[in-house]
This record gives structure tokens, C-alpha cells and sequence, in this order.
């Protein structure tokens, strides 16, 4: 049977709305990413703690932070199709509840090496962000995708700077009451275990996999969804084919690899350089990542809109512009040495580090859409790529602020590698011409 699922995607965001599968699934998503970087990064803001009670070194620290990422690689690599093939819904389920196993059990670690395990495991939560990408995808229509992609992500990606600004006050509040501190930071991890097993029963309930239902529903009545009649490892395979999906991957390792890479660090970087307290560096390092509330939504929207006037390449220079300015005030930051200047230079490059998340992902569905859930998982994995670049290049430099200097020139070289994505005119017509019919829909349904 054919039958053209786009026809069914919303052409508008209703965002107090919870009625309509696209916003069901919207709410849902950004909100199980939200948790799962919260579980996620976890352990970063209390590292300081972590570390004085295991005595670990700076390379075994370092070893624990690229450990926290580098199983994403993977899991990313492998959620993208099992999108295609099992659906989102059940795909993101599956991960909620089975990521939460490691989570618990970080909290159990009694060594460095039990901890670097769990670590290396609770990194598998990272693939989150691939399927909340591909769900607002599914969702939403040309004319409001790369904002719903964007929003979702980006409040998603803020659980990574709550739980900078959270965990040591759950820590402080938990020895309070009399618990240890050895005892507290394990008592403290527990939560977002906890947390991702009650979001996983909510997404089960709520959400389906596209506009029209469930693709396992739809399949059995012969109708093509996404990803067509391919899945595994053929989705990877086709995706892996066009040169876009590996220059978006590297310039995506420049942008959300860094992020990542600095949610692992920046605590301990305030605490080293400027001797704050943990919950006063807890509250600077939660600026970064709080910054994804809007930031990653904004670069989005500004992608949109630049696209509604001057086409789909527009969003290309959009981006490069992005990951430039990122890169640019990175290397700004590296070299404050106050903390008023560090903190507000940080900002700056956490507005544009999120930017240029939330505008590369308002690129993605616009790559193959028949093979979307391997573009999004590709170019997802090249996210953790850069963290874990990042992470040994940080255990070659002498010190954190060598490292964030060199990261920064690296980033302003690869943001002009953006610049060599081209779309055929073809290919330009085809994607012109789905904006305008949302565009149409949209406006008969005001």
C-alpha cells in the first residue's frame, strides 16, 4: 500500500499542547533526553568528591571522562536504525530501562576500575539524543522541523547543566541529614536511575512512533514508513554513501563534542583554576549547559527562518557561522584568568556551541530522508567522537587550558569544512517544494 506519511506531519509547534501525536511526542522526547543527560553526567559535578575518596590520578581521570563517552559512539551508530526498523517508541523504552542498570551501579562502585565500568556503560544513555532527534523528525514537516528538532534537543540537552547545579546540592542535602559523604554521593547517583525508570513507563504510554501510529501496525497493513523496507545495518550503509553525512559528522564532533567534553570538565576546572567551592562551581559550570533551554532551540528557529528566504544552503552558512563563533570565544575562554571574564566568556561560547547543535540537526532531515535514521545516527556518533578526541587530547596537553586553546583552533577549522556541503539543484527543487506544501497546509489550517 502506498501511502504518503509527510501528508500527516504537523506544520506547527502547539507547545502547550499534549493532544496530537506530534506533541505528545515532542514533550516526551526532549523530556527523556532531559533525563537521560542528567543520569548521564551525573557523576561529573561530583568528581572532585569522587576522586579524593578513589585518590585517581589526572590520566585516570581523564580515562573516566573518555570512557563516559566513547560507548555512545556506538550505541548511536546502533539506535539510528533500530528506529527504522522497531520505531522510536520502543527503541527509546528499551534504552530508558536497560541505561538505568549502569546507573545504579556506579553507585555501587567501590574502585576506580568498578567505577570506570559503569562509566564506560552509562555512556550507552548518550544514544538518547539520536532518537529524540529522529522522533521530532518523523513528527513534523519541513516548515518546522529543524525548530522542533532544535527545541527538543535543546531542552534535553539542559539536564546535562541542571545536574551540574543539582547533584551537589542533593549531595549537600543528603549529608545534612547526618549521611557521609562517602556514602552521600552514592545515596545522591541513585535518583536519576530512578528518574529514567519512571520516564520509560510515561513514553511507553504516551507516544507512537509517527503521525499515522505504530510502524509495527502499519507495516502488517502494507504501508512504507520510514526507512522504507531497509533497516540495520543497510540504513548505515546508504547514509554512509553521501560525503554531507561525514562533514556534518565532523563539524557535529566540533560542536556537541565539545559540549560533552565540557560538561565533563568544567566543574573541576573551576575548583583547579579559581578554587571554587563545589556547589559555587556547580552553579557556573550549570550556566553552560542551562544555556541548551534556548540556545539549541534558537539556532534552529534561526535556521527555519534564514531557509524560508534563501533555500537550503542557507542553512550550511548558517552553521559555519555558528561553530566559528564557538570556536572563536573558546579560545577567548581558555585565556581569562578571573572568574567574572571566565564566566562570561564561557557564556558566550556556550550560546554558540548550542547554536550550532541545534542548526546542525535542523540540517539532518534534509540529507536522505530515506535513509534518515543512519544520517541521524552517523552524524550523532560524530558527536562522541569529538568527546573522546577531546578527552585524549587532554591527557597529551600539560594542562585543562592548553587543551581548551588547542580544542578552540581546531573548532574554527573545522566550522569551514561546513562550507563544502553542496545540494544539486534537484535535490534543492525537491526540498523547496515539501517546505511550500507545509507551508500551505499550515496556512489553510489557520
Amino acid at each position: 500500500m502506498s501511502t504518503n506519511l509527510d501528508d500527516q506531519k504537523a506544520t506547527k509547534i502547539s507547545l502547550f499542547s499534549f493532544s496530537t501525536p506530534a506533541m505528545r511526542a515532542f514533550h516526551m522526547s526532549w523530556l527523556a533526553f532531559f533525563v537521560c543527560f542528567f543520569a548521564w553526567f551525573a557523576c561529573a559535578p561530583l568528581m572532585p568528591v569522587i576522586s579524593g575518596e578513589f585518590h585517581l590520578t589526572k590520566d585516570q581521570i581523564a580515562n573516566i571522562n573518555i570512557a563516559a563517552v566513547a560507548i555512545t559512539i556506538l550505541v548511536r551508530l546502533i539506535v539510528g536504525p533500530l528506529c527504522d526498523k522497531y520505531g522510536p517508541r520502543k527503541t527509546y523504552t528499551a534504552l530508558l530501562f536497560l541505561g538505568s542498570i549502569p546507573v545504579f551501579g556506579v553507585a555501587a562502585a567501590n574502585s576506580y576500575e568498578s567505577f570506570l565500568f559503569f562509566r564506560l556503560l552509562i555512556g550507552a544513555i548518550g544514544a538518547s539524543f539520536v532518537i529524540t532527534q529522529y522522533h521530532t523528525s518523523v513528527m513534523f514537516a519541513p516548515n518546522v522541523v529543524g525548530t522542533a528538532n532544535a527545541a527538543a534537543a535543546g531542552w534535553g540537552n539542559a539536564g546535562g547543566g541542571a545536574t551540574q547545579v543539582l547533584m551537589p546540592l542533593l549531595l549537600s542535602a543528603i549529608v545534612m541529614y547526618g549521611v557521609e559523604q562517602s556514602m552521600g554521593w552514592r545515596a545522591a547517583l541513585i535518583v536519576p536511575g530512578f528518574m529514567m525508570l519512571i520516564v520509560g513507563c510515561l513514553y511507553w504510554k504516551f507516544t507512537q512512533d509517527c503521525p499515522a501510529g505504530n510502524y509495527k501496525q502499519l507495516r502488517e497493513q502494507g504501508i512504507e514508513v520510514e526507512g522504507g523496507k531497509k533497516g540495520g545495518w543497510a540504513i548505515i550503509k546508504e547514509a554512509s554513501r553521501n560525503y554531507r553525512v561525514w562533514i556534518l559528522f565532523v563539524s557535529y564532533a566540533a560542536c556537541f563534542g565539545i559540549e560533552i567534553f565540557m560538561h565533563n570538565v568544567v566543574t573541576m576546572y573551576y575548583v583547579q583554576k579559581f578554587n571554587f567551592g563545589l556547589k559555587e562551581a556547580g552553579m557556573a559550570a550549570g550556566i553552560f549547559g542551562l544555556l541548551a533551554l534556548f540556545a539549541r532551540a534558537f539556532g534552529g528557529i534561526i535556521s527555519d527562518k534564514v531557509a524560508l528566504k534563501r533555500g537550503l544552503d542557507a542553512r550550511t552558512e548558517i552553521l559555519f557561522m555558528m561553530i566559528l563563533g564557538e570556536g572563536l570565544f573558546l579560545m577567548l575562554f581558555s585565556q581569562m584568568n578571573t572568574p567574572v571574564m571566565a564566566i562570561l566568556s564561557m557564556t558566550l561560547f556556550g550560546l554558540f556551541t548550542h547554536m550550532a547543535c541545534g542548526a546542525t540537526y535542523a540540517l539532518v532531515p534534509f540529507i536522505d530522508r530515506k535513509a534518515l535514521g543512519g544520517v541521524a545516527g552517523i552524524i550523532g556518533a560524530g558527536g562522541n567522537v569529538g568527546a573522546v578526541a577531546a578527552g585524549f587530547i587532554f591527557k597529551s596537553m600539560p594542562d585543562l587550558q592548553t587543551c581548551l586553546l588547542s580544542l578552540g583552533i581546531m573548532v574554527v577549522v573545522i566550522g569551514c569544512v561546513v562550507l563544502f556541503i553542496r545540494f544539486s539543484p534537484e535535490h534543492k527543487a525537491r526540498e523547496k517544494k515539501l517546505f511550500e506544501k507545509a507551508l500551505l497546509e499550515r496556512n489553510e489550517a489557520v
